[in-house]
């Protein structure tokens, strides 16, 4: 018997799972398809405090997100990495409506009329600077658009900007190292496993799956619902628990495009209708725009990012770029469902991004995961552990912070010189290449090549530099079963390979799980002694 079962395969349980581990506790995790692949591969890829939700007196959330931001940083070097933000000012901007602090403007100066004073956007990113007790990353500092290069994709009109820090993450690499790593502190991963029931009887639950291998039954003292967007499915329909308690799901669209400049830096751009959005430099050649905030109907696996989100997002950009974005710059749009607590707010802009744990002791406890934002995972991590250890009392104190992930041994500034051993190492890697696998892999990306002398030695050649060699190792280590799994989740090599040559990863990654289930039936079948 396990001490946890965790329902979902997203950065809240592989997290969950990850910090449960590591205290001592037997864990057992099923995700219904592959690790990520709904909402947390579906995000802005940003560690952030969310300088918007000043604008709700959010405090609490984004102190607890600055400080996280460090402590991630610190773990996960390889995949996250500081980035500067430029933020345009205009007297034009305005505030949305409803939120707190538009309210509160328009009672005490009604003769802004909605509009955000430059003074109190600086008062807001001297709160960013300051609220999370920042270490690493430099603080704010205000622009003069027209002699600094950040002005120059922008129209004439932004003279002005002031330049802050938050950080980039590679969000499904997040997922799949925080479930590697619970698994190799001895957790069971399930992929492409649902779960067709969980029947509580007493002092434990009889959960029924069904995977690759057919239905099977698993039994745990405790039991974890980080379903995400169906967090309230499994409270109804998996558990059959009758709840008040539900989700809002709020669509969140993005769109990339052709490279839209040519430094290094991000905007934040905020709109007539008091919304914001972000431009991010992604994957060198492309600019990453979104993300809108809409109330979905419908099934979570059913999100798209819609003509009408779309031309939402280019015209929104377009008020700011010199060149108008269209729809032609688009080479690829994604979306994903949030599932934020229902606290009844007016809009899905104005719905709490807090996290809301809700632990039903009425016999084996039933912890419910709502909400939560990628920046605070490990903390929403730690959290609910509180509430669970007091049924463990042999588990350990907390332990994950600032503890590397696979391949995160190094320090936060050493990617180039990580860069240059891997190229000296293995010379025959171009410099994209080289600097590609360091990002996923960090220190293991020397694993991945091993004695390999040549390109030749890695292995098939997918393209887009992508190899034989890491394609095993993403089967072997993260869990990836698909060509989905390895170019859209793992890497985001789909925005640079054709569909032929995706095609052909996905039957060699067929061939190969294949041939492993064959060999493992071979082993354990009499017919084979």
């Amino acid at each position: 018997m396990a001490d946890l079962f965790i329902i979902g395969g997203g950065i809240n349980g592989c997290g969950i799972a990850r910090d449960a581990t590591g205290r001592g506790l037997s864990v057992v995790l099923a995700e219904q398809s592959d690790l990520a692949s709904a909402t947390s591969s579906a995000s802005t890829k940003l560690f952030h405090g969310g300088l918007r939700y000043l604008e709700y007196f959010e405090f609490r959330l984004v102190r607890e997100a600055l400080e996280e931001r460090e402590t991630l940083l610190a773990a996960m070097p390889h995949i996250s990495w500081p980035m500067r933000f430029v933020l345009p000012y205009h007297p034009d901007m305005r505030f949305e409506g409803d939120t707190p602090t538009g309210r509160l403007l328009s009672r005490i100066m009604p003769w802004m009329k909605g509009r955000r004073p430059a003074w109190l956007i600086r008062l807001g990113l001297f709160l960013y600077d300051t609220l999370g007790g920042r270490k690493i990353l430099p603080a704010t500092r205000t622009l003069d658009l027209t002699r600094d290069a950040a002005g120059a994709p922008l129209q004439k009109r932004f003279a002005h900007a002031y330049e802050y820090s938050d950080c980039w993450v590679e969000d499904s690499k997040l997922v799949s190292l925080n479930a590697r790593d619970a698994a190799e502190r001895g957790a069971t991963i399930l992929t492409r496993t649902r779960v067709l029931s969980a029947d509580r009887s007493g002092d434990h639950w009889t959960i029924t799956v069904d995977g690759p291998e057919g239905r099977a039954t698993y039994k745990s003292r405790a039991l974890v619902n980080a379903g995400g967007p169906w967090v309230e499915d499994v409270i109804r329909n998996v558990a059959r628990i009758n709840s008040t308690e539900g989700v809002r799901l709020v669509r969140g669209s993005h769109i990339v495009t052709r490279k839209l400049y040519d430094h290094d830096r991000c905007y934040f751009f905020q709109g007539t209708d008091g919304r914001i959005i972000f431009a991010i430099p992604y994957e060198q050649d492309f600019t990453l725009i979104g993300t809108t905030d809409k109330d979905h109907q419908g099934a979570p696996k059913d999100a798209v990012c819609t003509d009408e989100e779309r031309d939402y997002l280019l015209a929104f950009a377009s008020q700011y770029f010199a060149k108008p974005v269209t729809k032609e710059d688009v080479v690829w749009t994604y979306s994903g469902v949030r599932p934020l607590y229902n606290d009844g707010a007016k809009s899905a802009t104005a719905a709490t991004r807090d996290y809301v744990l809700s632990l039903d002791g009425n016999g084996a406890p039933l912890l419910n995961v709502f909400g939560g934002k990628i920046t605070t995972y490990r903390r929403l991590a730690e959290s609910a552990l509180e509430k669970l250890t007091p049924f463990f009392p042999a588990a350990r104190a907390p332990w994950t912070a600032r503890v590397p992930l696979p391949g995160g041994n190094f320090p936060v500034d050493g990617v180039p010189a990580l860069t240059a051993a891997l190229k000296t190492a293995h010379p025959y890697l171009s410099d994209y290449h080289a600097a590609r696998l360091i990002r996923a892999y960090g220190t293991e990306a020397a694993s991945i090549l091993g004695a390999a002398k040549s390109a030749a030695d890695l292995g098939q050649d997918f393209g887009a530099t992508l190899t034989e060699a890491e394609v095993r190792w993403l089967m072997a280590h993260e869990f990836a079963t698909q060509a989905a799994d390895v170019v859209w989740r793992r890497t985001k090599l789909g925005l640079r390979l054709a569909q032929e040559q995706i095609a052909a990863l996905d039957a060699y990654m067929s061939t190969q799980a294949n041939a492993q289930s064959a060999q493992k039936d071979g082993a354990i079948s009499p017919a084979a002694e």
